[in-house]
């Protein structure tokens, strides 16, 4: 009897898509800009005005993409989305921009030319865990995809950053990390490859602090995974090809139950 074997050619899988031209890769980041946003919503983010998602410019890098000043996460489609300088000036939109959302990402996407994109909300769970100011521990894989690889920063904790020079200390204190905890503000995390890769380390780092609140209010000690381990577990599971991967469920599921965004 033959067992019929299908090739994996056969196989779909998600791949990212190569553009050829300018315009189709703006198209492309400005879809999954205002996808991203209502998925933000969908997952509970929102926070009045407070929440903000950037994306470079693929012809003119020095310009990023962001959601509009105070209109709700769930209501962004791609025709709202402001196209903005580092100077906080609107280039292309109708609404205004977020002096505080623009200071820090503007001053992330200038401290570091590789950053393509980059995501901030003010979430429960981070929220809450940012007012600890700790790293979070390698205590599950989900937590292991940042270990070594987010930072906590102090400088400016708490204050609402609107002078450059502060965004510009945030900035610094990044590093090359994915992700950082502002202490006592929220969770900020980077793309370096897609817009895919920032909301999906967001996502993540925010399962990440809520596993370990509920995890400590149980007031037992914490079994940390080893560094070894760890570390295994974030080359292999946290790679920026994987969070590509890891978003595109959450994304085509947003496309078809929200597919006004994409207007």
């Amino acid at each position: 009897m033959t067992i019929y074997e299908p090739r994996q050619s056969e196989l779909y899988f998600p791949r990212p898509t190569l553009h050829s031209n300018f315009e189709d890769e703006r198209r492309e980041r400005k879809e999954k800009l205002a996808g991203t946003c209502r998925v933000f919503s969908r997952l509970g983010y929102d926070y009045g005005f407070a929440g903000h998602i950037t994306v470079r410019d693929p012809e003119t890098p020095d310009l990023f993409w962001t959601n509009p000043f105070a209109m709700p996460l769930g209501h962004v489609r791609v025709s709202d989305l402001l196209l903005v300088d580092h100077e906080g000036t609107v280039v292309e939109g109708d609404w205004a921009v977020n002096r505080a959302g623009f200071v820090l990402h503007s001053a992330i996407h200038k401290a570091d030319p590789a950053i393509l994109a980059s995501c901030h909300a003010h979430t429960i769970n981070g929220m809450a865990w940012a007012s600890l100011g700790r790293l979070l521990d390698p205590i599950t894989q989900t937590a292991c995809g940042f270990f070594e690889d987010h930072v906590v920063i102090t400088e400016e904790a708490g204050a609402v950053v609107v002078e450059i020079d502060a965004g510009a200390a945030v900035a610094a204190a990044l590093g090359s990390n994915k992700a950082a905890i502002h202490q006592n503000h929220g969770l900020f995390t980077v793309g370096r490859k897609s817009l895919d890769e920032a909301a999906w380390w967001f996502i993540a780092m925010e399962r990440a602090c809520e596993i370990q609140l509920k995890a400590e209010a149980t007031g037992s000690p914490l079994k940390l995974i080893a560094p070894e381990a760890a570390q295994h577990s974030r080359r292999h599971l946290a790679t920026p090809e994987m969070a590509w991967l890891h978003f595109q469920p959450i994304y085509r599921s947003i496309c078809r139950s929200d597919p006004d965004f994409l207007d």
